[in-house]
């Protein structure tokens, strides 16, 4: 969805990029409606801001019950470079900015290097996705530490395996495995310190997908970077002043505003460009 301003000849340009499952152009996936992506790209636009939004291509492929085994991270990489691609071509827009969300942060950040005027990581993950998720069982499940690290070197060598334990075939399963060892081989505080452009990194005290550290970690491997850290807010960019439960309830509650400071904080970033 392309929502342009009224009344502007050559507005600005920010393509947003969603996070990881299958999520639309608007932030949702199956059973979550909070609209996240999409009140975010109206704020901007009643403030002089175009934005384009996209479904993952995974979107399309549930809803025709024709998921495609082979997809890979890279997809999605060629994906917004196209979406780049098409904007700058079509001279309609002044700067370009991309927008990542989540997993989108890694795919934004990869893409930015096919020359965009600017880059905003909200809720991205300085580490790969194999350090990500061997801490996760560690916190969780640690009986299976072991388990995810034979996996994860198996997968590094670029081999399937099918040894591992049931509670782990929801990420190891062997239709995921050559979609997750393509997307272990980036390192987002390796790939982010080769941009030369202005960024801003951004993220919510009260996340409980991604800390804090996370964004802490990006901008300082960043180089041209602004780091922004939003008390309250959560993942979907909503302040949450409750507990954890609250936090979790708001994921399917599309009422909710997102907040003020993370659209502010946007628009000035990009009007600064």
């Amino acid at each position: 969805t392309l929502l342009t301003p009224k009344d502007s000849e050559r507005p600005d340009l920010v393509i947003i990029i969603g996070g990881s499952g299958p999520t639309d152009r608007n932030g949702n996936q199956n059973f979550m409606q909070n609209n996240a992506i999409k009140k975010l790209a109206e704020t901007l636009s009643s403030n002089g801001i175009a934005s384009f939004r996209y479904d993952k291509r995974i979107v399309k492929q549930i809803r025709r019950g024709k998921v495609d085994g082979s997809i890979m991270f890279d997809d999605f990489v060629s994906d917004a470079v196209s979406a780049l691609k098409y904007f700058k071509k079509s001279g309609s827009f002044d700067d370009i900015v991309l927008i990542g969300h989540g997993q989108g942060s890694l795919v934004g950040i990869l893409a930015s290097k096919s020359g965009v005027d600017g880059f905003v990581s909200i809720a991205g993950s300085g580490k790969s996705i194999d350090q990500v998720i061997l801490e996760q069982v560690e916190k969780t499940a640690p009986m299976f530490t072991e388990d995810t690290k034979k996996v994860l070197e198996t997968l590094k060598k670029g081999e399937i395996t099918y040894d591992y334990p049931e509670a782990l075939e929801s990420i190891f399963s062997e239709d995921l495995q050559p979609f997750m060892a393509n997307w272990m081989k980036y390192i987002p505080e390796k790939e982010i310190a080769e941009l030369q452009i202005p960024m801003l990194i951004i993220n919510g005290t009260k996340d409980l997908q991604v800390s804090t550290e996370e964004a802490t970690n990006l901008s300082s491997a960043a180089k041209n970077s602004e780091l922004l850290l939003i008390d309250k807010m959560n993942h979907i960019f909503v302040i949450i002043e409750g507990d954890d439960l609250e936090n979790s309830k708001s994921y399917n509650e599309s009422y909710r505003k997102i907040s003020e400071e993370l659209s502010q904080a946007i628009i000035t970033f990009v009007q600064g460009l």
